[in-house]
């Protein structure tokens, strides 16, 4: 009987490490399906260079629709996408509709942003899915409102019948800003680029007029904002009841490098 016991100790150690290796292995976290995408997260996906850098991105990089200009559109557009395991974003959709032109570029922004650091959940790096809101807001005294005349004096402001638009349209127009841009050497040299906010006003005649930056952004950029609207071809101006009126705009012309 004495001769059993070194066996049994032998059996009992042997039993105690294979339960202790196998708790071991279940502690061990479980390997992610590549494909998942969660939506909660140890450690979230952060845009590179930090969020104020991403927000100044979505600012300065915004082309607001000047169709939805025009009709005085505005409002912010919830925007989801998935942050993939390289940082890269796809998958770019509209959560809540707002207006098909700002719902378009709200889409073109979010897919054009530099790339992420992507999520890590359980030690591992994992796709992550998240929402960012980009909002349209209208400046002040922007399109929609028409200066006409007042018999006792001074201006008053009415909404046109229908808003001033470009001749040839909005596509033609922009492809004329593009093709005659001249983007100042000082801004080149400094690469500094981003979005001038032009206002004038068109002219019953169809002529622009009125041009001026309220907001600069320097090295040249806003006064060649201010030449190409100026330069620019006529407009098909406002109508109020079937004149002709003035009215105010604001457009952005964008320099990108």
């Amino acid at each position: 009987m004495p001769r059993l016991l070194p066996r049994l100790a032998f059996l009992f150690a042997l039993s105690t490490a294979s339960l202790t290796a196998q708790a071991q292995q279940k502690l061990k976290y479980p390997k992610a399906d590549p494909q998942e995408i969660y939506t909660e997260v140890e450690k979230p996906a952060i845009p590179a260079g930090g969020v104020e850098a991403y927000a100044q991105y979505l600012a300065e990089h915004q082309q607001y629709p000047t169709q939805a200009l025009q009709a005085g559109k505005q409002g912010t557009v919830p925007v989801s996408f998935v942050i993939e395991k390289t940082g890269s974003v796809s998958q770019v959709k509209v959560e809540k509709p707002v207006d098909p032109a700002l719902d378009a570029e709200a889409i073109r922004l979010i897919a054009a942003a530099p790339r992420w650091t992507p999520a890590e959940h359980k030690g591992q790096k994992v796709r992550q899915r998240v929402t960012v809101p980009v909002t349209f807001q209208i400046p002040a005294d922007a399109a929609g409102a028409a200066p006409t005349p007042n018999p006792n004096g001074g201006p008053i402001t009415v909404k046109p019948d229908s808003p001033a638009r470009p001749v040839g349209g909005t596509d033609a127009f922009f492809d004329w800003v593009q093709q005659n841009q001249r983007y100042p050497a000082l801004a080149r040299q400094r690469k500094i680029q981003g979005r001038v906010m032009v206002e004038f006003l068109i002219q019953p005649d169809g002529s622009l007029t009125d041009v001026k930056v309220p907001k600069r952004l320097g090295s040249g950029l806003d006064e060649e904002a201010m030449r190409l609207i100026k330069a620019a071809p006529k407009w098909e101006p406002a109508r109020f009841q079937g004149k002709p009126v003035r009215q105010k705009m604001v457009l952005p012309i964008v320099f990108q490098l």
